[in-house]
């Protein structure tokens, strides 16, 4: 009979590699042990001895490592380090509590992972700042925090709207900056010293390494300082490499002379747990916002979707809407989603003929649709009768419209008939100087120089209140809400930046409450950190400037960038691509990036303009799609490379499914942000082709994937493009060389030993982008029994396994979504599979241990899955 999991194995190999790794384990445990005494008695000391927020570095299913054992996460040790029971609770064993409890043969002195001492900012006692100024002022995150960390302010002799803060000299280090290059969107930016920073810095990322010492990381992150809000920057003059806190109000009369904690410092050894501590310790300080982890996620995110943007831009009418949907469902890719973008609303013009201001801004003159969206035959059905046919005929589970968050480009129209009570006023954007200086465009654009009509601050939540509701008595189930970046530049006179802004998004948070109850709100043109640290409710943000079908130098730039923000955004919400063009000369390019993103997935095709092939790479037939579970962003290796510009390297994007990893890797050399031109140009990349190691362990948190707690590490990775199967000891790499534009993606699946010879890693639908995906279920059962036998075929000399026995070695249960080629790395060919109980023929490539089967059409079960057995 077959045994359950883990079965006790008794063989001389087995207990050779339990020996072994039992040495290996003894030689790690000292330091081991001294890192996990240290930070028990940390938490002892601290009273910290509380559940902590679900880690939002993993999946919902996975058991989330505690404070306590977060710098064990990648060690196979044999003691238990506390963690995260079922309940969320920690469980610590009793060796550990009685550790806390014996009294120590020495006092002990904590020291904090960052301070500052002799001016100098220290991380885990290395210098990252020297030169700190005296007027800095350094207060601990642990009184309000159960992450190490440190705020840093300063005191002036003068109160002011804005000031701008000397915090040290940055040298000798690696970082990665995200920095707003435009008022409304980041891009990132690598270097070593205090002038590689850029004006608008948000987010600051340093590497620190010691000798032959595992590096350190630092988190920067300037903050929400009451009415105030911070970014970095480089300064000093010419030469100097001095790293500056700049805070501003947004408003002369709002000023002040001393600020607490504009700036939060944080280092750890793992620098993804790090960020994701980091933004844990400010949300516990400010709580005016919320993590994604802790917000609910739309509907959207796991449905494929169509945007009418590119495909008519503000041209869009019900009848484009339809026909959109139907090309594409009878394609065989249907849409569940549809976003109306900008064109739906009754706008107007002030009816101005000023020419030097340019062609007249558009402004909002009533919350219904424009006479496009009303059919003749019944005008005042208005724009229910597309939310009703996309629904009803078409199949359509959601259905958003867009909107700017001052309720169109040039706000809503003052005085206009029907839209008094929102008491909106003319106001003109003032441009900070830090954004001024990365776009100085801003001073003299459109929005800048005519104004927008703005609702007063005390209206806005009736405004968005009644354009929502009306929508939502339509059927309309949620709104992408553009322009938002704009309220930073309102703020005179209003109290400043920050006010103005958490006015208005709890006023839009609470409507979408209200009228939306899937949460149905995409945040767009919205990077900076004045919205960012306020929201509470959105949990979907655009993670980069647009998809620009027509502008070739956009494509690398835009995947580039995009993985290096959700770095940082995907700690607040699940970043969003943008939509992409199907039939496009970059077309897999941008959708293999979109499968492996974590969030939605949606074309603008004008009807007519698709590639079904690729479509069938992301969605299933029933509009669903291979969702994985966290942000997509780059590997640790390119954590501080620069895929863009270096001419070098490429970028590779990791992300999780529940019981596979996936790695995207893309050449998006050649194109980059000029910070001398103010825009995106083209550069010399040097070599045609560029390479780059693919190991498993690229996907950060593998080890989460698998089922063993004894795994040591190897992975089947397959190849999207050709197809190949490799199997990679730990550590092990094989290399990968693209050219410019071009891409892969790899399926990365832990190795299972079943028993001696016995081996199996799940791939799931090989034919899609993101192939683990499909991997719903996964369990092993096995026994020990197996006999080697010589094979000599077309593979030259290679061993292979076969079960001679009577009896069934082992066997893996998989559940199994959507429909298509099943692939499978299996050491030995199986006796046999089946799909719902019923024997199905499986090819078997002796060569390769690939596996596969084919799962015809979707499945009819109640839990919407395959299931899928291996018994060998």
């Amino acid at each position: 009979m077959i045994q359950g999991v883990n079965p006790k194995k008794n063989t001389n190999t087995e207990k050779s590699n339990r020996k072994r790794l039992s040495n290996q384990r003894e030689r790690e445990r000292g330091g081991e042990r001294a890192q996990l005494v240290n930070k028990v008695k940390m938490a002892a000391l601290n009273t910290l001895f509380h559940p902590p927020p679900i880690n939002p570095l993993l999946p919902p299913h996975l058991p989330s490592p505690s404070l306590l054992s977060s710098v064990l996460l990648f060690k196979s040790t044999s003691h238990t380090p506390p963690r995260l029971n079922n309940n969320n609770n920690i469980h610590i064993s009793s060796t550990s509590i009685r550790s806390i409890h014996q009294p120590l043969e020495h006092p002990m002195t904590i020291t904090p992972s960052v301070r500052l001492s002799n001016h100098s900012l220290l991380i885990k006692d290395r210098p990252i700042l020297t030169d700190v100024p005296p007027n800095l002022l350094s207060s601990s995150a642990s009184s309000s925090s159960p992450v190490d960390g440190l705020f840093l302010g300063a005191t002036f002799d003068r109160p002011s709207s804005r000031h701008v803060i000397p915090l040290g000299t940055l040298r000798g280090v690696r970082f990665l900056s995200c920095f707003r290059f435009k008022l409304w969107w980041m891009a990132q930016r690598m270097g070593s010293s205090g002038r590689d920073v850029p004006l608008e810095t948000q987010f600051l990322l340093v590497e620190s390494s010691s000798g032959g010492s595992p590096p350190v990381y630092a988190v920067f992150l300037p903050l929400i300082d009451g009415p105030f809000r911070a970014c970095l920057q480089g300064g000093g003059g010419a030469g100097s490499d001095t790293l500056e806190l700049c805070i501003e109000s947004g408003d002369s009369a709002v000023a002040a002379s001393s600020f607490t904690h504009p700036l939060f410092v944080s280092a750890g050894s793992d620098p993804f747990a790090t960020i994701s501590d980091a933004v844990r310790a400010v949300k516990h300080h400010l709580k005016t916002f919320r993590t994604r982890a802790e917000k609910r996620v739309p509907g959207i995110l796991d449905a494929f979707g169509w945007c009418t943007w590119d495909a008519f831009y503000q041209d869009v009418t019900q009848e484009g809407v339809e026909s959109g949907l139907d090309a594409l469902s009878k394609g065989g890719a249907p849409p569940k989603f549809v976003i109306i973008d900008d064109g739906w609303q009754s706008v107007g013009d002030d009816g101005s003929a000023d020419e030097s201001k340019g062609k007249p801004l558009m402004r909002l003159t009533g919350i219904k649709e424009n006479g496009k969206f009303r059919p003749a035959a019944d005008p005042s059905v208005g724009i229910k009768r597309i939310v009703d046919v996309a629904k009803a005929k078409y199949g359509l589970k959601y259905v958003y419209v867009w909107h700017a968050i001052t309720g169109y480009w040039g706000g809503v129209r003052p005085g206009a008939e029907g839209m008094e009570q929102y008491g909106s006023k003319m106001r003109y954007p003032a441009i900070s100087p830090g954004v001024a200086g990365n776009e100085p465009g801003m001073e003299t654009d459109t929005l800048t120089v005519q104004g927008l009509g703005l609702v007063s601050p005390k209206k806005a939540y009736r405004f968005y209140n009644e354009l929502h509701g009306y929508l939502a008595r339509a059927g309309v189930d949620g709104v992408k809400v553009d322009v938002q970046c704009i309220l930073e530049t309102l703020g005179g006179g209003l109290g400043g930046r920050v006010e103005l802004t958490r006015q208005y998004h709890q006023a839009l948070d609470a409507s979408v409450a209200r009228n939306f109850p899937d949460n149905g709100c995409i945040a767009c043109m919205s990077h900076n950190t004045d919205a960012l640290y306020c929201s509470k409710q959105t949990a979907v943000v655009r993670a980069s400037d647009d998809f620009y079908p027509r502008d070739p130098v956009s494509h690398t730039i835009h995947i580039a960038s995009i993985s290096y923000n959700s770095i940082f955004l995907g700690e607040f919400m699940h970043p969003d691509w943008d939509m992409f063009h199907s039939l496009h000369p970059a077309a897999e390019y941008h959708g293999s990036a979109r499968a492996i993103s974590g969030g939605p997935i949606y074309v603008s095709d004008a009807p007519g303009k698709h590639n079904f092939d690729l479509l069938r790479k992301l969605v299933l037939p029933d509009g669903s799609i291979l969702r994985a579970r966290l942000p997509g962003r780059p590997t640790q290796d390119c954590l501080f490379s620069d895929p863009a510009r270096d001419g070098f390297s490429l970028l590779k994007i990791w992300n999780m499914n529940k019981y596979t990893g996936v790695l995207g890797v893309y050449n998006c050399q050649g194109a980059a942000w000029s910070s001398s031109e103010k825009k995106n140009v083209f550069h010399h990349t040097g070599e045609a082709a560029l390479t780059s190691p693919v190991r498993g362990g690229d996907v950060h948190l593998i080890r989460e994937a698998s089922t063993d707690p004894e795994w040591v590490g190897d992975c089947a990775l397959y190849r999207h493009r050709d197809g190949e199967l490799v199997v990679l000891p730990h550590g092990a790499a094989m290399p990968v060389t693209l050219k410019v534009l071009e891409y892969e993606i790899f399926a990365v699946s832990p190795i299972k030993d079943l028993a001696p010879g016995f081996r199996f890693a799940p791939f799931g639908l090989v034919d899609m982008f993101n192939a683990g995906g499909a991997v719903e279920g996964l369990t092993y059962e096995a026994r020990a029994g197996a006999d080697d036998a010589t094979d000599f075929g077309d593979c030259a000399v290679m061993w292979t396994v076969e079960n001679r026995s009577a009896e069934a070695v082992a066997r893996v249960v998989m559940e199994v979504k959507g429909c298509g080629r099943f692939g499978a790395y299996s050491s030995a060919k199986p006796r046999k599979c089946s799909v719902g109980g019923e024997d199905v023929e499986f090819m078997y490539e002796w060569c390769s241990g690939l596996l596969t089967l084919m799962l015809e059409g979707l499945p009819e079960t109640d839990r919407k899955v395959h299931v899928v057995e291996v018994v060998f």
